[in-house]
């Protein structure tokens, strides 16, 4: 006769094994996962009163069950089965919830949770799903360069460690490529590691590319499913190279200048529009009708006038293709006569000419010792002021730098002339002897007294300004000297003298040398002063000429008068004889 244990464990080994293949009437329910994250499966049946013992299993695809955890609800024990591949990542609550922490593709299963009673075994599914967010996408293998015209391939489209797979879309500034024939082609492939059942997806783009795609950015993205819903990751953007054939040739002038000016080196540069720009030119100078083959650029080092024309360049393979500018030259050039150092006698005339030729109309400025002339000098008579240092300054406006210069030294020379004044002092006790000379170079001047021939130091001079000044000396004579002055420059040796009363003895002053300053104002004066006294001398002769006239006509009447006038002052003075005798 059976115990009453030993039929109930039949009793449960029937309805365990029952329960496996019926799967009574509990609904499936979903529970997703991140890849690496814990799985969290509550076991959703109410727990009965009579529970012997909670229990998980899954179910292999040929629908075999595999238990994995057990828990019971009496002496509260928790044991796991020996499955190698949830070794140390289950856990089994008090509430019959199972976790398997750091989530494998593997996991994707059907899980069930399996409550048992004495009489009854209750279950309930759970449908696990694990997600991999893919690696951000990648393009790889880039192209160096794109073609225009030329179907090539741009590169490939990466995104590693997804599940499930994704898709890859190609993008142009931002907009989706969509294939097109000839012009825009796309493949896809993907591919799952047999050990960690991810997927890795590729996607390669060739492209025909226009000069339109200059630094245009393309892009790429996947499309992935994740725990909460379709998601999408972005790749770095990515420029290329565009190649393009040169359709137009241009040449420049460098360094860039508004004016170029003889002496200056000058180099022209060709340059194609192309991509890669062309690495050879022909050069065409001015009257030489072969070009020159050079790198992209010539140079021409001293640039004289003859050089101004027109420069062109061309392709090597394709000689239609030119370019051309037009080279100035600007010159200028300045010749001075006479220059350098010229001596020239006082009262000479000199002729002075500063011609100019130049590229273009230039400026003119004369200076004499560093003071700018209203005009340009001109000598009909020399003075001893014209001397000096006078310079001839042209330049082009327009050009900088493009200035000439010449000068002239001119020497005004003369013999020494002198002429001397005296003048008494107010208080009568001394004299004022002045010697002023004129010349150039600079006369020394010595003072003697005639006679004793004795030297007179003691001297004042003024300063010497355009070819005069003067020496003064004060004496007191007690008699009459004579004092002489004598001027001597390389020219000539001039001597004058001038006789000086003592200084008891009253004379007639000279005036002074007038300056040079005043000397037009006096010589205005003068010619005023000459036609005063040749009005007067008219005046006086007319009237000489009236009295004459008047006179011719009374010359009778007045011989009458003087003979009466006679009579009368003898008998005047026979009357006083006659007194004396009576006396």
């Amino acid at each position: 006769m059976e115990s009453k244990g030993a039929s109930s464990c039949r009793l449960l080994f029937c309805l365990l094994i029952s329960a496996t293949v019926l799967r009574p009437g509990v609904g499936e329910h979903p529970v997703n996962s991140a890849y690496g994250d814990t799985i969290i499966m509550p076991c959703r049946l109410d727990v009965p009163q009579n529970l012997m013992f909670g229990k998980w299993k899954y179910e292999k695809p040929d629908g075999s069950p595999v238990f994995i955890a057990f828990r019971s609800s009496t002496k509260k024990s928790v044991q796991y089965d020996d499955v190698a591949e949830y070794k140390d990542r289950l856990s089994l609550s008090e509430n019959y919830t199972l976790s398997i922490s750091n989530a494998r593709i593997s996991d994707e299963k059907r899980f069930v949770c399996m409550l048992v009673t004495e009489d009854n075994v209750f279950e309930a599914p759970t449908i696990v799903k694990v997600f991999k967010q893919p690696s951000k996408p990648e393009i790889v293998s880039k192209a160096l360069f794109l073609e225009t015209e030329q179907l090539k391939k741009l590169g490939d489209c990466i995104s590693e460690d997804s599940y499930p797979d994704g898709n890859i879309t190609w993008y142009r500034n931002g907009k989706v490529l969509h294939p097109l024939e000839g012009a825009v082609v796309i493949i896809f492939k993907k591919e799952m590691d047999p050990v960690t059942q991810l997927y890795t997806m590729t996607s390669t783009l060739e492209y025909k590319t226009t000069k339109a795609d200059i630094q245009m950015p393309f892009t790429c993205s996947v499309t992935y499913y994740g725990p909460s819903g379709q998601k999408t990751v972005h790749s770095e953007q990515a420029v290329f190279d565009i190649y393009y054939p040169t359709e137009q040739v241009t040449i420049q002038v460098l360094p860039p200048k508004t004016a170029i000016k003889e002496g200056d080196n000058i180099t022209l540069k060709c340059l194609g529009n192309g991509n890669p720009p062309p690495e050879e030119f022909l050069f065409y100078l001015p009257g030489q009708p072969e070009g020159i083959r050079s790198s992209n650029t010539y140079t021409l080092t001293d640039v004289r006038r003859n050089a101004t024309g027109d420069y062109k360049c061309s392709l090597i393979d394709k000689k239609s293709m030119i370019a051309s500018t037009a080279i100035t030259v600007h010159y200028l050039d300045l010749s001075l006569n006479p220059s350098g150092e010229v001596t020239r006698q006082i009262g000479d005339a000199l002729p002075v000419s500063c011609t100019i030729s130049a590229s273009r109309n230039a400026t003119v400025v004369w200076m004499k010792d560093n003071i700018r002339l209203r005009s340009s000098p001109s000598f009909s008579s020399l003075h001893y002021q014209d001397a000096g240092n006078y310079v001839c300054e042209t330049a082009l406006q327009e050009v900088e730098g493009l200035k000439k210069r010449e000068s002239l030294t001119l020497i005004v020379e003369g013999k020494p002339q002198i002429k001397m004044t005296k003048k008494t002092d107010p208080s009568g006790l001394s004299k004022t002897i002045i010697c002023h000379v004129e010349g150039f170079p600079k006369p020394a001047i010595q003072w003697t007294i005639t006679g004793s021939g004795s030297v007179i130091n003691q001297t004042e001079e003024s300063p010497y300004i355009n070819g005069r000044y003067y020496s003064k000396i004060i004496i007191s004579p007690e008699e009459n000297v004579t004092l002489t002055c004598t001027a001597e420059n390389q020219l000539e040796r001039t001597v004058n003298s001038l006789n000086v009363s003592a200084i008891s003895i009253p004379e007639h002053d000279e005036a002074d040398e007038i300056s040079d300053e005043n000397r037009e104002k006096v010589n205005d004066q003068a010619k005023l002063i000459v036609g005063i006294v040749v009005g007067l001398l008219l005046a006086a002769l007319v009237a000489g000429v009236v009295y004459w006239l008047y006179m011719k006509k009374s010359k009778t009447a007045s011989k009458h008068v003087n003979k009466d006038l006679g009579n009368m002052e003898e008998n005047k003075k026979l009357e006083e004889n006659n007194h004396k005798t009576e006396a």
